[in-house]
This record gives structure tokens, sequence and C-alpha cells, in this order.
């Protein structure tokens, strides 16, 4: 229970301040900003939509985890280790050729990381684990 709570209030801090950064501009919003902005939207909306799960599970009086969520939750850690090792390969390979500040190049792969986590999740968890 108290792991479904932390969730939460992980979620809400974290939107709290990029609610914060995306309401008390400096310099006129940028189309990047936006961009920034949704993506950290969809993350906590993944942090919300698991901690519900995790809720839910509590009240059904289910354990924690299974056997089911730890094989899933290995399987989406490989894969989304595996797909990110390309990403960064390309950011690597992108990164000459933009002229962006490299703080900037490394808080779109860790965010891009993050999404690939995300869609891999929802991949395992919806589509099922085939027996190996």
């Amino acid at each position: 229970m108290k792991q479904a709570i932390v969730v939460f209030i992980l979620a809400a801090v974290v939107l709290a301040a990029a609610a914060f950064w995306f309401f008390s501009p400096k310099e006129p919003l940028k189309p990047e900003n936006l961009l920034q902005f949704g993506i950290i939207l969809l993350i906590i909306g993944f942090a919300i939509f698991v901690g519900y799960k995790r809720l839910v599970s509590i009240r059904r009086g289910e354990p924690a985890e299974d056997e089911l969520s730890k094989k899933v939750m290995q399987k989406t850690a490989a894969w989304s280790f595996y797909i990110s090792l390309y990403l960064w390969l390309a950011i690597m390979y992108v990164s000459d050729k933009v002229d962006r500040p490299a703080h900037e190049i490394m808080g779109a792969g860790i965010l891009g990381m993050a999404i690939i986590f995300a869609l891999c999740w929802f991949v395992f968890n919806f589509r099922g684990i085939s027996n190996d």
C-alpha cells in the first residue's frame, strides 16, 4: 500500500515542478518546450496508471508481485535496455550534426529511454509473453 501511495506522491511532485517550469517562463514558449512538457505528462500518466493498478491489486488481495509481473518487468527491462543502446548510438551520431548544448541532448536521451521503457512495458503487459 505504501509503494502505491509513494508513486502518487512522486507523480504529484514531478507534475508540480513541471507546471512551475512551464507556467513561469522568462522567455516566450517554444514548440520544443511544449513537446518536452507533453513527454513529461506522458511519463506522469504512466506512473499514475501503474500506481492505480497497484492500488486495485492491493484492494483485491493480490500479491504485490507475482511471477508473471516479475517476468514482464524482466522482459521489459531487457528489451528497453537493448533498444536504448541503439537510441544512444543515434543520439551520438546526430549530436555532431546538431548545434545543441550537451545537457539538452542528455535530457532528450533520458526522456527517450523513459518512453522506450513505457512502450515496452505496455507491449509486454497487454500483449503477453510467450512461453520460452
